[in-house]
């Protein structure tokens, strides 16, 4: 068969949804400036789907950084990979920034946090390794650890007896191929919330000899007393051996970074193709980084903030009978009973007639039957937003109860 043809006959489970989620329910388009109202299809909506947990995105500080950064070096300096030519001295300082915030020896930039995971998994192991991981780790993990040549073995979600279970089939493995292993976790699960038992994780390390390479893309900046993530949060930030989070969440930005011990990430910096031969990052986002990871550290108003708006949102729900399962973080998930056709009309019932644009997940990422609606709350949304939500809830779940919405039909053309 040819390979296009392949492709027309099977667009994938979600590409086959593309003829009418185009551009509404998949790609749809949030125009102006980033902040909890924005633009939808030329409608105001209360927006609670964007990774801008502190509210840097537009903090006038961070602006006028990105700003003035981009006016004295442009988006082109440093040219080249780092190890060639794209090397600076504020490459150097925001690594060393970065690790002394993490309480960890030193610290290498990634371009981008998603790559950096598949490039790190693949640095780290060979065949004669084992790693054990999460089985609800993020997509980057699964893609890096579908790469890996040797054996893998999946525990179930911070499950602490299925992970002794499986690190002891990786002892035996290793004990005879003399590698090691690598046990790969998430400070916070982006999806329901949870934080990764860590402080378990860390426990099992006196009886098996693991390395804990933990994702904190969610944690770093929200959790802890300092932001410095969740290992910070539970003890243990000492017990993870390669820390990893990315400038996507609470920096509102791009890049990414690895931190531990000196020795590992010298051989990270030495030995990760995806940094190697990629363009160094470009100086404006060094920059910028370093004035967000200056506030940071120097306004914890922002993190306070944050707080109140996730506690009043989780209590609020939880008072009024939702069900937002065991988050303990401000990942804030919503669970509704109802199928596939349910979801898309609740979407349209939000967006159209609330003026609320939340990220709605569906099955498989969701048992069938399950609607999920996640809310990403953040220092700049107010009480007020809270309260208009709650309500635009309570509507939808009632309509979900009585079957109107398997009565309704969405309009046509919605797609660009």
């Amino acid at each position: 068969m040819d390979l296009f043809e392949k492709i027309a006959a099977n667009r994938g489970p979600l590409g086959v949804h593309s003829h009418y989620a185009h551009g509404y329910f998949a790609f749809p388009k949030l125009e102006g400036e980033i902040k909890p109202r924005m633009i939808f299809r030329g409608k105001e909506v209360l927006t609670w789907s964007l990774n801008n947990y502190l509210g840097l995105a537009n903090h006038p500080e961070v602006r006028k950084a990105d700003a003035d950064a981009a006016a004295e070096y442009g988006m082109a300096l440093p040219m080249g990979a780092r190890m060639m030519s794209g090397n600076s001295n504020l490459h150097e300082q925001l690594e060393s920034e970065l690790a002394e915030f993490v309480m960890k020896p030193d610290c290498m930039l990634l371009n981008f946090g998603y790559q950096g995971v598949v490039s790190i998994i693949d640095a780290m192991v060979n065949r004669h390794d084992v790693i054990v991981y999460d089985a609800e780790s993020h997509a980057c993990i699964i893609d890096g650890v579908r790469l890996h040549a040797g054996k893998r073995f999946v525990y179930t979600h911070n499950d602490m007896a299925s992970l002794e279970k499986q690190l002891e089939r990786a002892k035996r493995l290793t004990d005879e191929t003399g590698g090691g292993i690598l046990v790969i976790t998430e400070g916070v699960f982006g999806m329901s919330g949870n934080q990764g038992d860590l402080r378990g994780v860390v426990a099992l390390k006196e009886k098996f000899q693991f390395r804990l390479f933990v994702d904190d893309a969610h944690g770093f900046g929200t959790m802890g007393a300092t932001g410095a993530g969740t290992g910070e949060e539970q003890g243990i930030q000492d017990g993870i051996d390669l820390y990893f989070s990315t400038f996507a969440k609470s920096m509102a930005s791009i890049g990414a970074f690895v931190a531990g011990p000196e020795n590992v990430i010298e051989y990270l910096r030495y030995n990760m193709r995806s940094q190697i031969f990629a363009k160094s990052l470009p100086m404006p986002l060094v920059v910028g980084a370093l004035k967000r990871l200056e506030l940071l550290r120097t306004q914890p108003e922002l993190k306070e903030n944050l707080w109140t708006i996730v506690r009043a949102l989780q209590s609020g729900l939880r008072e009024k009978g939702f069900n937002i399962g065991s988050t303990s973080s401000p990942v804030t998930p919503v669970l509704l009973q109802g199928e596939l056709t349910d979801a898309t009309q609740v979407t349209f019932d939000l967006r159209e007639n609330h003026g609320i644009f939340c990220s709605i997940v569906v099955y498989p990422v969701v048992p069938k039957g399950v609607i999920m609606l996640r809310i990403i709350p953040t220092a700049v949304h107010t009480l007020d937003d809270v309260d208009l939500t709650i309500k635009a809830f309570e509507v939808v779940q009632e309509k979900l109860a009585k079957g109107l919405y398997s009565k309704a039909e969405i309009p046509a053309g919605l797609q660009g």
